[in-house]
Parts: structure tokens; sequence; C-alpha cells
């Protein structure tokens, strides 16, 4: 089913959908992706995208309030001044091995979804993994329509980037990706 981005009861539509941990696809801050409740979404969208196991999702969080959820690592202020928006930061994850790369949306229907699911969402670009994301909603539609129950058209995105991401488990801090955030190259050094 494709809705419309302005449907007045879009969040409505969207909420079961993604607590029987169905992943949905729709515009997400710069470009479409496809999003999904952790952690129980994390094997269908794997299965979507053709996704090797061992490569992680972002995760997107509603505030920086709730960065201490998941992290005991300092989040430069300066690095937070680009919250909300499409900016996403690798910290090392609170009581378990490993990271976790973490973003708040500045997209209003974003924030409503994850304050009203009280847990974060996966999100990914929407593609097969290895190639290009997809930004016309009728190849979107045309690939993945048989494929998830929502896609959410917010028209074409042509000339938007991906989140620009961060590393700041490494020192210095380290530019994985860069997207739609310019960072100060002081930031890295």
């Amino acid at each position: 089913m494709v809705l419309n981005k302005d449907d007045p009861d879009l969040s409505a539509a969207l909420l079961p959908v993604l607590r029987r941990n169905a992943p949905i696809i729709l515009p997400c801050d710069t470009i479409y992706g496809i999003v999904g409740a952790v952690p129980g979404a994390e094997a269908r969208i794997r299965a979507l995208k053709g996704r090797v196991e061992y490569k992680p999702f972002l995760e997107l969080i509603p505030d920086p309030a709730r960065l201490a959820d998941f992290t005991t690592q300092t989040v430069p202020a300066q690095i937070l001044s680009y919250w909300p928006g499409p900016l996403t930061i690798i910290v090392r994850r609170k009581g378990e091995q490993g990271n976790v790369a973490l973003r708040v949306p500045r997209d209003k229907l974003l924030t409503s979804l994850l304050t009203e699911l009280g847990s974060p969402l996966y999100s990914t670009s929407v593609n097969v993994s290895g190639r290009e994301f997809l930004w016309r909603i009728d190849e979107i539609v045309s690939a993945f329509e048989n494929k998830v129950e929502i896609i959410v058209d917010g028209g074409d995105l042509p000339d938007n980037l991906p989140s620009t991401i961060v590393d700041l488990t490494a020192s210095p801090s380290r530019l994985v990706r860069q997207g739609a955030v310019i960072l100060p190259e002081d930031l890295f050094t």
C-alpha cells in the first residue's frame, strides 16, 4: 500500500505495522529509508536488502537526551548541535561489546513514531545492498511494493544526500561517510 506523506491518519496506519516488526519505507530527513522496530525488524530488513549479518543498521532515537540509554561515552556539544538532523554518530554501546550508530531525526513523522513506539527504529537506505539508493518514488514502489506493507510517498528526492556518519569511538573522530551535514575539519584532528 502506498500512502501520502501528508495523510493526516498516516501515523495511525504506520504504528501497528511497526509494532508487528514489519518494515516500512518512508522519507527520512534526507533520502528514503527502510525503517523497522529495534530489535524485532532486523531480520526482515536484512532480507529486503540482501545485507550480510555483520554490518549493523543505524538506529533512530527521538531526542539527544536518550543518548544515555545507549552509551556512557561523552558526545561533544559541537556534535550534538547538529541534532536533530542528518548526522549519524557511532559510539560505544552501553553495557555490551561493540558500537552503535545513532541519529536523531528532524522529521516530525519519524519523531512522533519514535515517541509513540517508545523504542528506536532501524533505518537504512532503500536499495539492495551494494547498489545505489533509490530516490524516485515510482522506482521505490516498483521494487518494493510487494515486499513491504506500506510505502510513504513523499515525492521524488533527487538532490538529497544520506546522513553524514562520524565515528566517535576513534581518536581523533573519523568521518565515515560525507553526507548532508558538512562538519568542521577540527573535529577530526
